[in-house]
């Protein structure tokens, strides 16, 4: 577009995944918005390039949409996304896989009784099914109350649902599940290493540790959703998401405007009135929207007098998380793992679960650089060939316990006095990639192409990652659910009439799922009407 009005009923403020959502459903309400976003692309950290070689096109940043196509907002605009060119690839077989430093191979399928059919202790195998039966019966309340706004009345009612289905005694055990860590679950109620082995790694796409309480409660969810929804990939890349929603929006009406950062939030008689950019200033009649961080927004945005000195100084001590980085690899052909179950699993894991994964964490929090770093394996390729030459191969690398100012290097090899220089993120990619080597030892000869994401480079890209951290802020309990974003402001509505801080530094948290846009509005456009259960499994994205 040419022109951009100086007014509307909304100003969303971010084009990530929450900013997206919001500003559809908005719209789809019949409010005029316009969508902000201070980077050249809208998308936040969703992004498909040819960043290695011409015909290899890598998601730079997030990949897989599981939290998306099993959650409300899709629930909502899936449809009219598929009808403006959507497309997903997913698989109905062997899903994702964990693989240890000895060999041994974990493997979960979509179906859970193919799954539990490999634990070797019997009892493990009826605790696993048990589990996502409790979570199913369940389903109903949990989802509504990581879909709602917890510091309301609504909550209350899958709150009374959660107390009617399962009892107090039941209800407490959900919120003791809760309370405990991803490694102290897996010890409770599993005998063999199978589950441990397969799902505590995937609390680092949490943000968590094996060690962070909520573990428990995230074990099952994330293993249901991955039996129910799959690992359904974009067609052609992650930027598919992002051409949909453009002409969603722009058949809504929606402005969207790009290289546009806002400097600060106008409020005028306690309400928030519009935003100022660097070119002009934009009038909000009904809301502003804030994709941001509380850091951002209560210590830069907003003027100082807007809040009470107590929420100022909540903002001033929120906790950011490990640093993440990213490896792209361009490969001549598909990897010959050794165990050739591997060649066709979408994502695996290199972990020997809560042990190694914890190390790794713990030594990232204490500013090392991991010594055997967990390494997500994503081969894309194997669900959508389109995104790679005929015949050849990419890997997906994504590394998530490194600390953003590393103070050593775990395994005595690496100078880090420098921090992240291109340097050192090669040389913890050539890490990265022997380890792997150990498990398929062609990669070296299949290596055409290697392109590094620092966490210097993810906080240069997106101002959110503050640290490095792609999850907007530590995800530990103190900082999540109820005291999420803050303790006195757990909700997203904030102290000034009209402002609302949606995205993944507040509830539900961090993930490709659009919960916070689309809960906030929902709050704006049908504020009597409760929304939360956990979907079922898609037909088109699954």
């Amino acid at each position: 577009m040419t022109d951009i009005t100086t007014d509307a009923d909304a100003i969303v403020v971010g084009s990530g995944i929450n900013g997206l959502v919001a500003a559809t459903e908005l719209a789809r309400a019949g409010w005029s918005v316009l969508l902000l976003e201070g980077q050249s692309e809208i998308g936040g950290f969703i992004a498909t390039e040819e960043r290695t070689l011409p015909g290899y096109r890598h998601d730079t940043y997030s990949s897989w949409h599981p939290m998306f196509v099993s959650g409300p907002a899709y629930a909502e605009l899936g449809p009219a996304l598929h009808d403006h060119g959507l497309e997903y690839r997913n698989t109905d077989g062997w899903v994702t896989a964990s693989l240890a430093d000895d060999g041994r191979v974990s493997l979960a399928h979509r179906d859970p009784e193919r799954t539990a059919a490999q634990f070797a202790h019997a009892a493990d195998r009826d605790a696993y099914l048990a589990m996502l039966g409790r979570l199913a019966d369940s389903a109903t309340s949990i989802g509504g109350l990581m879909n709602a706004e917890l510091r309301s009345a609504p909550a209350l009612v899958p709150l009374a649902g959660l107390l009617r289905g399962n009892g107090r005694r039941g209800t407490e055990d959900w919120l003791r599940t809760a309370a405990t860590s991803g490694r102290g679950y897996v010890r409770r109620e599993f005998q063999g290493p199978e589950v441990d082995h397969l799902f505590t790694p995937w609390l680092l796409h949490a943000g968590l540790s094996p060690d962070h309480a909520s573990g428990g409660l995230m074990i099952p969810l994330l293993a249901a959703t991955l039996h129910g929804a799959g690992l359904p990939i974009v067609a052609g890349g992650s930027a598919g998401l992002l051409t949909a929603f453009r002409s969603l929006l722009d058949s809504l009406g929606v402005q969207i405007r790009t290289s546009t950062p806002v400097e600060r939030i106008l409020v005028e008689h306690g309400r928030a009135t519009g935003v100022v950019t660097p070119d002009r200033t934009l009038r909000a009649r009904r809301a502003v929207l804030a994709s941001v961080t509380p850091t951002a927004l209560y210590g830069n945005l907003l003027p100082p007098d807007a809040v009470p000195d107590s929420v100022r100084a909540e903002a001033a001590a929120f906790r950011y998380g490990r640093a993440e980085m990213q490896i792209h690899v361009a490969l001549s052909a598909p990897l010959d793992w050794r165990d050739a179950r591997l060649r066709d699993i979408p994502l695996i894991h290199l972990s020997d679960g809560s042990g190694s994964t914890g190390i790794a964490c713990a030594e990232a929090e204490a500013g090392l650089l991991p010594r055997r770093p967990t390494v997500v394996v994503g081969q894309q390729y194997v669900l959508d060939p389109t995104r790679v030459p005929e015949g050849t191969a990419a890997l997906w690398l994504q590394l998530q316990e490194l600390p953003f100012s590393p103070r050593g290097d775990a395994a005595g090899e690496l100078d880090t006095a420098d921090g992240w220089t291109p340097r050192l993120g090669r040389g913890f990619a050539d890490r990265v990639l022997a380890r792997i080597a150990t498990h398929a030892p062609d990669l070296p000869g299949k290596v055409v192409a290697v392109d590094v994401i620092t966490p210097a480079d993810l906080a240069a890209h997106n101002p959110n990652a503050v640290g490095g951290d792609p999850y907007g802020g530590a995800c530990e309990v103190d900082q999540s659910y109820l005291w999420r974003p803050l303790p006195s402001v757990g909700r997203h509505a904030t102290p000034v009439r009209g402002l609302w801080q949606i995205g993944a530094s507040t509830h539900p948290g961090p993930g490709l799922g659009g919960g916070s846009g689309h809960l906030v509005a929902h709050a704006l456009t049908r504020p009597h009407r409760l929304r939360g259960p956990l979907p079922t499994r898609d037909r088109r994205g699954r």
